[in-house]
């Protein structure tokens, strides 16, 4: 089974993502910004960590099942 993604909550809707977190950041992926739109969160293409903006739609128990939205894709 595929482990679900990394979820992140968010206040603000630009983030950043080096891949760091519980290693060192040289360790993690180039530093990428990532803009959130209208679905509420959005996932980085390097490390698949899911970054959700806190009040919005997809600020919800079932954010793990939604599909990926990888920065600059539109549905």
């Amino acid at each position: 089974m595929i482990q679900p993604p990394e979820i992140i909550r968010v206040t603000k809707s630009r983030v950043s993502c080096d891949g760091s977190g519980d290693i060192p950041a040289a360790l993690g992926h180039p530093r990428v910004f990532l803009e959130i739109d209208e679905h509420g969160y959005i996932d980085c293409g390097y490390c698949d960590r899911r970054f959700v903006l806190t009040g919005s739609v997809a600020d919800t128990p079932e954010i793990a099942g939604l599909p990926d939205i990888p920065s600059g894709a539109s549905l």
